[in-house]
């Protein structure tokens, strides 16, 4: 390690540039930073809003947040004890270093601290042989966990169960989830495992069959009429999670809930979206929304996920194929993951 200067990385340079691979210096960990030498990391839709600049980043970036390896070196100040050289961790979105003094912090949603960075976005992520963060992003695998399996838990496995988590539905109540792709099928195994009854809600039926070996209960085809008069006949649905960027979905999806149905928006809808008040109003509907989660939600996350055998459904991918993957995630109906080690 110490004759070596430079690793391979995954750059974006411009705005809507493709990510190039280039060589750039091993990066150093500063006082309170970890430098990891990563195994995997997960693409990500979201990686597109380093792209595209959709929040801002400078260039030249490194994209990826779903990052999992080794921890290599330490920075100065961080316990030697709790992370050791060699233990395998993950970082999601949230990069960490939080105040720990704001308002947010103090309220236990450091996610939005003010001083709160963004892994592949305002920090070089993932995408990379090597990334240096602060130890506060950073969650450990639990023993015995697949490493390339793991990876998109860091981000869309983090998304689901959180979500779902704090909204307090009761253990047996009906949930759809509208979308079987890279995250939905992630949603119908975290939603079964915490004990709720399951529709999975997708064009066509090609998807009917893996749906339900993931755990769904019921299957609606909301390409045909009459899909919201199904959802209602099948019981009262408490939930649904949107995992499809379709303005178009919104409104029926209203519909379909029961009474105090809640309409859960876990992706970014790119257009305004009409959701008549009316249908709100008068079933006690709302719709809610939920921002991923930090190192120790994602350390929730992983334990769950471990104990109860939810994986993910992947495909792996070199680093030099990352445009490709990028291009067509919307065409995808898994996590693609790319091997680094």
């Amino acid at each position: 390690m110490e004759d070596r200067k430079t690793m391979s990385a995954g750059v974006f340079k411009k705005v809507g540039g493709n990510l190039e691979i280039v060589k750039m210096s091993i990066p150093k960990p500063k006082q309170g930073w970890v430098r990891i030498k990563v195994h995997y990391c997960g693409v990500c839709h979201s990686d597109n809003s380093c792209k595209y600049g959709i929040l801002k980043n400078e260039y030249p970036r490194v994209s990826g947040h779903e990052v999992l390896g080794e921890i290599e070196k330490l920075g100065d100040g961080v316990d030697p004890i709790k992370f050791k050289i060699g233990h395998l961790v993950g970082v999601g979105w949230n990069g960490g270093n939080h105040c720990g003094s704001c308002r947010e912090c103090l309220n236990n949603n450091r996610l939005f601290c003010k001083n709160s960075l963004i892994t592949g976005i305002s920090i070089d992520g993932g995408y990379a042989e090597y990334i240096v963060v602060p130890s506060d992003a950073l969650a450990f695998i639990p023993e015995g966990m697949n490493a390339e399996e793991t990876a998109p838990l860091l981000c869309a496995g983090v998304t689901v169960y959180c979500s779902l988590k704090n909204q307090n539905f009761k253990k047996g109540s009906l949930v759809g989830v509208l979308g079987i792709g890279g995250l939905g099928h992630l949603a119908i195994q975290f939603c079964k495992k915490m004990g709720y009854e399951v529709i999975a809600m997708s064009r066509g039926n090609s998807k009917e069959k893996t749906s339900r070996e993931l755990g769904a209960s019921h299957f609606v085809d909301i390409a045909k009429e009459g899909w919201v008069e199904q959802m209602k006949q099948i019981g009262s649905v408490e939930c649904i999670l949107l995992t499809a960027p379709f303005p178009h979905l919104v409104q029926p999806s209203l519909e379909a809930l029961g009474v105090n149905g809640k309409l859960l928006l876990l992706c970014i809808i790119p257009e305004p979206f009409f959701a008549d008040s009316l249908t709100m109003i008068l079933g006690n509907k709302s719709i809610v929304s939920w921002y991923v989660g930090n190192s120790n939600d994602i350390q929730d996350t992983l334990d769950f996920a471990h104990k109860n055998h939810i994986k993910p459904i992947i495909q792996t991918f070199p680093l030099q194929a990352v445009n490709e993957v990028l291009d067509k995630i919307n065409e995808a109906n898994f996590r693609s993951v790319i091997k680094i080690l």
